[in-house]
């Protein structure tokens, strides 16, 4: 059936819809940034001006459906159905299918280069793990589900909350600031380059051994095999096999010594990396909390490429909104410029996210957020919660995004993923 629709001039038309291939239409119409129904139209119009009724359509279980259609077209639609002898829900499910294999998924756009993100601070404690690992997360979700993000309209929104109210509402608080999106679908590499193993054991990994292979053997050119045997897969399943990560060594505590006797050793941690580039479109370097000879090889591993488009590549700081992060990104950031003039290299700064944010602490939270805003460049692009669902994930060693996919820090790392990519 129909009625006039009162927000617009089109009908709103009431029918039924099997739940597979409703969610298929609401993710291939997200997948080409469309309106639902847009695309109902478009496979009605396309349908009626067929010779003849495409293949059936199991519609078993089909539950309600409703739609605007422009004035007309549903009739037109009733009488074609009524010609070709079948229902107008195997009609509508016909057209819908239509409408799907003539418009299929957008190719994931892959960079031409390689992307290399560190996540660095010299501040231990400031969550730059949990940061790689929901970035990574969101960056290798399915482009063929629909996951909920906060929009940058809602993030901005909080940043400005903070200049004028000491007890700003969390980002996430607001359901109006959130909208499912397709997953990025990226294939990405996290790197667990911390002799701490942090990462590696938040997502139930396994540490290497001391006595086997490394990411520091590699390094330091004391390679015992191909680094390719080394990664593993997180969450199969979850993630389409597109997430891998290079786990940690203890060995990593010698890291530092260990460079110092090697020949141009800022590029050591890309010669190491640089065989399995060609695997990934992203590479996360989750840093420790160091300023040696490590976090130079880092930062280098970070710069701008030949032919690579500013900001695709580089640092992505983690702080907390408190005064000792301000401090050591001070030092952080000092080094970084030490290394751009003494090499002759631009490393860019991907932006400043603010970790485990709570406006309930107080003047110290809230003033410590805004002097963060203010930097401006770089600006101030994530604001993740301390809330409860990252520890559960870690006390479980599971990814966040798989234990709480809709939980209001996944949502804050799928819009993080956005504002860099």
């Amino acid at each position: 059936m129909s009625s006039p629709a009162t927000s617009s001039d089109r009908e709103k038309v009431v029918s039924k819809l099997p739940g597979w291939l409703r969610q298929n239409l609401k993710v291939r119409a997200a997948q080409l940034g469309i309106e639902i129904q847009t695309a109902v139209e478009q496979g009605v119009r396309d349908w009626c001006a067929l010779a003849s009724a495409t293949a059936p359509v199991d519609t078993a279980g089909a539950d309600s459906f409703s739609t605007f259609l422009p004035p007309g077209q549903w009739e037109e639609f009733r009488r074609t159905a009524e010609d070709r002898r079948v229902s107008l829900i195997q009609g509508l499910a016909q057209s819908v299918r239509l409408w799907l294999d003539t418009n299929p998924a957008p190719d994931v756009e892959r960079p031409a280069v390689t992307r290399r993100i560190v996540i660095c601070n010299q501040k231990g404690g400031v969550g730059k793990t949990a940061i790689t690992a929901g970035l990574g997360e969101a960056l290798a979700e399915s482009p063929d589900a629909l996951h909920p993000v906060r929009v940058a309209k809602a993030l901005a929104k909080a940043l400005r909350d903070s200049e004028t109210a000491a007890d700003a509402a969390e980002p996430e608080d607001d359901p109006l600031g959130v909208e499912n999106l397709p997953g990025l679908g990226m294939r990405v590499l996290l790197v667990d380059f911390d002799p701490q193993c942090h990462l590696t054991n938040q997502l139930g990994a396994t540490p290497l051994p001391m006595n086997g292979d490394s990411l520091t053997n590699h390094m330091a050119g004391d390679p015992k095999g191909d680094l390719r045997d080394l990664v593993v897969s997180i969450d199969e399943e979850k993630f389409g096999g597109r997430l891998h990560l290079l786990p940690a060594c203890n060995d990593a505590f010698l890291l530092d010594v260990r460079l110092s006797a090697v020949r141009a050793r800022e590029a050591a941690l890309e010669r190491a990396l640089a065989p399995l580039e060609s695997d990934y479109d992203v590479i996360l370097i989750d840093c420790p909390p160091s300023l040696g000879l490590s976090m130079d090889a880092a930062a280098y591993y970070g710069r701008r490429r030949d032919g690579e488009k500013p900001g695709q590549s580089g640092a992505l700081i983690v702080v907390q909104a408190e005064d000792s992060s301000a401090d050591a990104y001070e030092l952080l950031t000092t080094q970084i410029e030490d290394l751009r003039a003494d090499l002759q290299v631009d490393i860019d700064y991907l932006g400043i996210v603010v970790n485990l944010y709570d406006s309930r602490r107080g003047y110290i939270a809230t003033s410590s957020l805004q002097g963060w805003v203010d930097i401006k460049d770089p600006r101030v692009v994530g604001l993740i919660g301390d809330l409860k669902e990252q520890k559960e994930a870690v006390r479980m060693k599971q990814p966040l995004l798989s234990y709480a996919p809709k939980s209001q820090q996944a949502v804050g790392m799928r819009a993080l993923a956005r504002e860099i990519s």
